[in-house]
């Protein structure tokens, strides 16, 4: 095994791998080193919101910390609210203190366990191999490790094309959502705001906002302009087992093949959902079968209609958004961000594209970008990212989706080779297995990285 690991991040992801090691018996014992970006670990971005109207977009029977416990986060639950049902979608508010209580109760129990673990409130700057296994560097000190994991999450966001630096100076332009939720102040006077993007995010800063600024109107901009599909108001059980819609998918790996496969499975179900939420197992075996071209024309034509029937509203969430279109308060649109300057007004003037061709000028009072996950390691600013792939420690992924990695975590350098004692879980793992968000996957992967990383043929390997 590997006696002594670091594991780098502060979220969900981070804090599941650490309960699994922390909750094991070993024959030797584990040193833990865990950089966790700052205190509070576990919440991380994702259930770090204060925020009761944010909710889980996943039923709380299937949101369990571990794979041999799915049930976890409800009996959690329920022991606050005995009322609490599976079928519930609970504030994600909750499911962050779920998070860390669990995991400050494994780092509790980890000498009874005989495992030791350093809980580092710095984030990693960079890994650097040695003769012996690996060197963080956090500030200006370093440790060394044996293996490490990165568990960071997506990537800062970076602003879109098109937005001027005069724009985002101003304070206006707001590039991530999150730290703006916490710190809003709200407002009496009318504002006018455009969303870019409709994705979840997009529908956590409308119900925010909208209840914080009753005064204000919301435009939300989008290459389909189409909110993510509501979830059914019951739980449903999946169409069948997709043996037969997996297997011709299987047997013939082309987007459109898929595509006409799909439209006729869904055409004879129940629901459309059933199909999809039937697929979930298999969605990272199919991605693997593709072929990259394939994965190319996937991203560029089917992604944006794939992630709003994959990843749905509550019901509830749907009827408030469903509201506040039809009081005039929010109204959604076609078309790409062309540009975004700040007036001698102060406002800020957007460029769009019409659907119908031309473009249109728009001001705006604020402007808030949630166009999804972002995973360009090749470009993004994150300092420890951007030291692994300059000094070829490891490969962006071909796609902009992560690094170049094995399917089981182990990241690929800059020739393409496994790295013994480096491994990643969680959103930069887009490009080897597309599913790879979610609380469900991202459990199974803590628990097979464990596997490895704790398996006493582990040092050999590395030794290799």
């Amino acid at each position: 095994m590997f006696h002594k690991v670091a594991i780098i991040g502060g979220g969900a992801a981070a804090a599941t791998l650490a309960s699994e090691l922390l909750e094991r018996r070993t024959r030797h014992p584990l040193h833990l080193d865990w950089y966790t970006g700052g205190p509070g670990a576990g919440r991380g971005v994702a259930y770090g919101t204060p925020s009761q109207r944010h909710l889980l977009n996943v039923r709380a029977a299937s949101m369990g910390m571990f794979v041999s416990k799915p049930g976890g986060f409800l009996e959690y639950a329920q022991s606050l609210d005995p009322s609490v049902k599976g079928s519930d979608f609970l504030p994600r508010r909750m499911y962050g203190d779920f998070l860390q209580s669990r995991v400050e109760q494994a780092v509790k129990n980890a000498g009874s366990f005989g495992h030791d673990v350093n809980v580092v409130p710095f984030a990693a700057e960079s890994i650097m191999p040695s003769e012996d296994g690996l060197v963080i560097g956090f500030g200006d000190e370093s440790s060394r490790a044996d293996a490490a994991v990165l568990a960071i999450g997506s990537l800062p966001p970076r602003p879109l094309p098109g937005v001027e630096d005069a724009a985002i100076a101003s304070g206006r332009y707001v590039t991530d959502p999150w730290p703006f939720l916490v710190s809003a102040e709200p407002h009496e006077r009318p504002l006018r705001v455009l969303v870019i993007g409709l994705g979840l995010t997009a529908v956590d800063v409308l119900l925010e906002l909208s209840a914080r600024w009753p005064n204000a109107r919301f435009d939300a901009l989008s290459r389909h302009g189409k909110l993510p599909e509501p979830h059914l108001a019951a739980a449903s059980a999946p169409h069948d087992d997709g043996g037969e819609l997996i297997e011709s998918m299987r047997d013939d790996p082309n987007l459109r093949a898929w595509m006409r496969r799909l439209r006729d499975a869904t055409a004879t179900a129940e629901d459309w959902r059933t199909v999809v939420d039937g697929m979930r197992p298999h969605t990272q075996s199919l991605w693997r079968d593709l072929p990259a071209r394939e994965r190319a024309r996937f991203l560029r034509h089917a992604r944006w209609a794939w992630e709003r029937a994959r990843h749905r509203m509550p019901p509830q969430v749907a009827a408030q958004i469903a509201r506040l279109e039809a009081e005039g308060r929010f109204a959604r649109s076609r078309g790409r961000m062309r540009s975004v300057r700040l007036s001698l007004e102060g406002s800020l003037d957007v460029v769009h594209s019409l659907p119908g061709g031309g473009e249109s000028t728009d001001a705006y009072d604020l402007v808030i970008q949630t166009v999804g996950l972002n995973t360009d390691t090749q470009r993004t600013e994150h300092r420890l990212v951007r030291q692994l792939v300059i000094d070829g420690i490891a490969k962006p992924d071909a796609l902009g989706m992560g690094f170049a990695a094995v399917p089981d975590g182990h990241l690929l350098d800059a020739n393409g080779k496994p790295r013994p004692n480096l491994f990643a879980i969680g959103s930069l793992l887009r490009g080897a297995l597309w599913e790879s968000t979610a609380i469900p996957e991202i459990r199974k992967q803590a628990q097979g990285v464990a596997d490895m990383l704790l398996a006493e043929e582990s040092r050999r390997v590395a030794a290799r």
